[in-house]
């Protein structure tokens, strides 16, 4: 058994990886990106949360979220998400030994989370959400990654036009576990 332990703050801003089954690129397909959209938008009408920042590539996803005052239950809005994403899967994907889980072998079981901090800590994580696609060599640019929150991002105010075409400043160095 692992000595890793989550850290639950009532109202805490976290961010997260989650990535596929053997890291299977599954989310690329319109229809995969428009169910993980769907699923993330029932989990929120049954348990509140807001996105600061979000990025789906082909095989994980990362995301900055603030969970509402007095709230620190991120597990189960997780386990939504991939729940309400892995129904109407191939019936050929699921093995047994995954269904005796209740598991669909769409993703992985585990994910990574960290706390938020401060505010620089923050900056820093939904940079890295941003700039994702690129360090993955998908695009030249932030604003190129269809699948982010990063066009939203700069009509906010938060980035100025062009942003990310080089490794920003506050993420040489940076390597988020999980990736």
């Amino acid at each position: 058994m692992t000595g890793y332990r989550r850290l639950y703050i009532p109202g805490g801003c976290y961010f997260f990886t989650v990535v596929t089954q053997d890291r299977s690129p599954i989310l690329t397909a319109p229809a995969a990106i428009h169910r993980l959209r769907e699923a993330v938008r029932r989990t929120m009408a049954a348990h509140s949360f807001q996105i600061d920042a979000m990025v789906i590539l082909p095989d994980h996803i990362h995301a900055v979220w603030r969970l509402p005052d007095g709230d620190q239950d991120f597990p189960v809005r997780w386990r939504k998400i991939k729940h309400f994403f892995s129904i109407g899967q191939a019936p050929g994907l699921q093995r047994k030994s995954l269904a005796r889980r209740r598991e669909k072998g769409v993703w992985q079981r585990r994910y990574w989370e960290h706390a938020i901090r401060d505010e620089l800590d923050w900056r820093r994580h939904v940079d890295y959400v941003h700039y994702n696609p690129v360090k993955h060599g998908y695009v030249a640019s932030p604003g190129d990654w269809p699948h982010s929150s990063f066009a939203k991002a700069v009509r906010m105010g938060w980035y100025p036009e062009g942003w990310g075409t080089s490794v920003p400043v506050v993420l040489k160095g940076m390597r988020c576990v999980g990736e």
